[in-house]
């Protein structure tokens, strides 16, 4: 990831930052209340200021502070990849290695190997190589899958890329189209091969947006215009299986939802 220090567009003051940050860690301990066992919020708590400290000169180049990437990272990996407590740590600490004076000695001292061995992966698929065909795509994808032994290096990763994808607004348009097109060709597939088949599908729907706008914007008018019609479709469908579930006594739940595109791309 590439951190800036551009004059920033993001209009907080200090004080007012800092309760946003927190209100984002906090929001992230929230979401894995679940799963924490003795010891966890400490060593969450530990990582945090860590990388709250080695990132706090750094702003993304919306202007806002760069910590706020890694949290949401995090949230990200918990809330919709289904990781949990270990792989917590190692998001908000993604960056540190690659971006910080943090060294991999560091975070051994405070969180032993296990956490160690997966920013090191982390750091290493940063630094790979570059991608600009399909032929450097196909090698990038081997290199990620075989880098590690620990499945959670890629998934953080593709937990990395879909936020970048949802913040890629404040980017240069030549920026935007590089790394859309290294989503399409490396990110994209590689999240369906781990199966996280939401993740592949609004990566390729970010990443349309950035390549072929116009397009984008026709099918996401085209869906926000038939809204009402699909989801009656929806309900007709539904009608029939609900009644003859219920006659035969089935406890049930059961949803139906169209997908539609708002201007920001979020569904």
């Amino acid at each position: 990831m590439e951190a800036t220090i551009d004059i920033p567009k993001y209009n907080l003051n200090e004080e007012e930052e800092k309760k946003e940050i927190l209100r984002h860690y906090r929001g992230l301990l929230r979401v894995l209340k679940q799963k924490l066992k003795p010891g966890d919020k400490q060593l969450l708590r530990t990582a945090f200021e860590m990388a709250a400290k080695a990132h706090e000169t750094m702003r993304r180049k919306s202007g806002e502070p760069y910590i706020l990437h890694p949290l949401a990272v995090a949230k990200i990996c918990v809330e919709e990849i289904g990781l949990g407590v270990r792989s917590t740590i190692c998001a908000l600490l993604h960056d540190t290695v690659e971006d910080t004076d943090i060294t991999l000695d560091d975070i051994q001292r405070e969180f032993g190997s296990e956490v160690t061995k997966i920013v090191d992966g982390l750091t290493k698929i940063s630094t790979v190589m570059d991608t600009n065909s399909t032929q450097q795509a196909e090698n990038f994808k081997k290199i990620l899958l075989t880098l590690t032994d620990d499945p959670r290096v890629i998934l953080i990763k593709l937990a990395d890329r879909l936020h970048n994808m949802r913040t890629l607004e404040s980017m240069k348009r030549e920026k935007q189209l590089k790394i859309s097109s290294e989503t399409i060709f490396v990110y994209a597939p590689l999240a369906h091969r781990m199966g996280l088949y939401n993740i592949k599908t609004e990566l390729e729907d970010l990443a349309m947006k950035y390549m072929e706008p116009d397009t984008y914007k026709y099918i996401a008018q085209k869906l926000s215009d038939t809204k009402r019609e699909r989801t009656k479709y929806i309900n007709d469908f539904i009608r029939p299986l609900k009644d003859k579930l219920e006659k035969a006594g089935f406890d049930f739940e059961i949803y139906g939802r169209p997908k539609v595109y708002t201007p920001s791309g979020t569904r």
